[in-house]
């Protein structure tokens, strides 16, 4: 399409103006064309200027999610195919969908927002319009078991606190089991979803959600995330969605091609802000203070009770006593 077209070179060259004769040059199509297409794109909220004699070009200011705008900050030879779409209820529903239908790995679906997006234990997500990353990705690993799943979960929350920290420059931390936080508050939730073969026990796919926070909604996080959650940036940042969103899929994809290697969980036991400090082991029964010792090459947590009995945790929730 020529709208897709023209905004991938308006991303291409952002905050620079492009002449209409050299885009319809380039594209192969009428000007008028290319005035159709900006039209189009301006319709659907990115800011597109023009000036007559100068051309057309996306505000550097400009901070929305697209293929295009992704695409930019990637290694061309990353194995992804770039989707965004305005709305979905939930984008691990959808990635799931297409795996059930044999889509390949490699899909990472974006949404603008999220209307029934959803986190662990089935708490829901909140996901409001042009404030955050919702994304989903589909992998096919071969001869995973279910159990070594948790390595996927565990690279792909030392890939976004390690973007968050390369484009953002905060320090950015992992909670057990697959939140990151940023000064004790959380800016992002991974939800892992598999489908395993009754067969061999092993995976047949796995959706990877990963929701961040990136901007403040406008009047702030409604409770119960008041005081809880919190955004990466403190105010907009021109391309910023897309250039963290690129940021974790390069470090996941880094860390995917060698989840067999110690060093990945050397590094997620590294980012964590839970080791070493007291915390709340929660269940059914209430909560129960403990210490959280260390966290092992498996991915579980080892705690110490206030009864000096120990325990390895591979699943559950905790709170970090602050």
């Amino acid at each position: 399409m020529v709208k897709d077209a023209l905004l991938g070179l308006l991303e291409g060259s952002r905050g620079a103006f492009v002449s209409g004769e050299e885009v319809a040059l380039r594209l192969g199509v009428s000007r008028n064309a290319v005035w159709k297409a900006a039209e189009a794109l301006r319709r659907e909220g990115y800011c597109i200027e023009s000036v007559k004699n100068r051309g057309y070009r996306l505000a550097e200011s400009s901070d929305r999610l697209s293929p295009q705008g992704i695409r930019k900050y990637l290694p061309a030879s990353l194995p992804v195919r770039l989707e965004v779409i305005p709305s979905a209820a939930s984008t691990n529903d959808l990635v799931r969908a297409r795996a059930e239908a044999g889509e390949s790995e490699g899909l990472a679906l974006f949404a603008e927002e999220q209307t029934a997006g959803r986190g662990r234990l089935a708490r829901s997500f909140y996901s409001p319009c042009d404030t955050g990353i919702y994304m989903s990705l589909l992998l096919r690993p071969v001869r995973y078991t279910a159990a070594q799943a948790v390595r996927i979960t565990s690279a792909a929350a030392v890939a976004v606190s390690d973007a968050i920290a390369r484009v953002s420059g905060r320090d950015a931390r992992i909670k057990w089991v697959n939140d990151v936080y940023i000064e004790d508050k959380k800016v992002c939730g991974i939800l892992t979803e598999a489908s395993v073969s009754m067969e061999d026990n092993c995976l047949r796919y796995v959706v990877l959600g990963i929701g961040i926070d990136v901007y403040e909604p406008e009047g702030g996080f409604p409770p119960p995330l008041e005081g809880v959650a919190a955004a990466v940036y403190s105010a907009p940042r021109g391309d910023g969605k897309n250039e963290l969103a690129a940021a974790v899929l390069s470090r996941f994809f880094e860390l995917y091609s060698h989840l067999d290697d110690p060093a990945v969980m050397e590094e997620y036991r590294r980012r964590s802000c839970v080791v070493g400090r007291e915390i709340d082991v929660l269940s059914a029964r209430g909560a129960r203070r403990a210490r959280a010792l260390n966290i092992g090459a498996d991915g579980h947590l080892l705690v110490r009770y206030e009864d000096g009995s120990e325990e390895k945790l591979y699943a559950g929730e905790i709170s970090i006593r602050i």
